[in-house]
């Protein structure tokens, strides 16, 4: 699933590619991505002109010059590309944005879960949808306030998009194994330096993810995503099993918090404060 560092490449690419452009045709290869009408996307697009690219957690937005966006969210497979020729097109293209470059960009999904919606403006479709601010914005305070006045588990309540926007699933294990906090901790029993400890794992898987344009084979040998896949049927201790790269000899634990596949570290992350 695209999670916000795939969006903010996939933005990246955008910026470069339709910024100024016209929007000149609105082809739809299939309906099932739109989550606004096709008849309407296409008198609202058409003869625009993209002024500019955003982001808001896991949604891209393409700002049109009479002040309307085009949102894009991605779903469980979504992705952007571009090509000039039909016999070009990206497999799995459903809607294409013909631009006055002769070039076109595409919205690609092979397993359609994606969408592609009119807003008033990014701020009436973070309203709408009841979006907190992006991850990379939250403030130390802001993050600290909010979890002192909650009573809820810390790892869904870190996915909560109204919490804040573009925190998926590997992206909170990660976060938590940095700040050395366990997922089923009580999001109130934090302390304030644990909850600073937690702002600054989220900045740095965050940006660290954005700097290696989401190639995760990439990151640091000391993340632990490296080690999130395994066989589960191994015991601990045999090769199949992934361990702590802080802990070599740690074998990394896979449960389930709020419903959710998780790995900690139980040496890192102890369930008590």
């Amino acid at each position: 699933m695209p999670e916000l560092p795939e969006v903010e490449t996939y933005r990246r690419f955008l910026d470069d590619l339709v910024v100024g452009q016209t929007i000149t045709t609105f082809e739809v290869k299939d309906a099932h991505v739109l989550g606004t009408e096709e008849d309407t996307l296409r008198r609202a697009l058409v003869g625009r002109t993209i002024t500019g690219t955003s982001r808001l957690g896991k949604n891209c937005f393409l700002l049109l010059d009479d002040s309307r966006v085009l949102v894009l969210h991605f779903g469980m497979s979504g992705d952007v590309g571009a090509y000039r020729d039909e016999a070009d097109a990206p497999r799995f293209t459903r809607v294409a944005l013909h631009l006055d470059s002769g070039l076109r960009a595409a919205f690609v999904d092979p397993r359609k879960f994606g969408r592609i919606r009119l807003a008033e403006s990014v701020a009436a479709y973070r309203l709408a949808k009841k979006l907190g601010p992006d991850a990379l914005d939250l403030t130390g305070a802001e993050l600290t306030d909010k979890l002192a006045k909650r009573n809820t588990l810390l790892k869904p309540l870190l996915l909560d998009q109204r919490l804040t926007a573009g925190l998926g699933n590997w992206i909170v294990d990660e976060v938590l194994f940095q700040a050395k906090i366990h997922p089923g901790r009580v999001a109130s029993s934090l302390t304030a330096a644990e909850s600073k400890r937690v702002h600054a794992a989220i900045q740095l898987v965050l940006r660290t993810a954005i700097a290696h344009e989401a190639n995760y084979r990439d990151f640091p040998a000391s993340f632990l995503i490296h080690a999130r896949e395994w066989d589960d049927s191994a015991t601990p201790g045999t090769d199949q099993h992934q361990y702590c790269p802080r802990h070599p000899s740690t074998p990394i634990v896979k449960s389930y918090v709020g419903g959710r596949a998780t790995y900690t570290c139980s040496r890192c992350q102890p369930e008590t404060n």
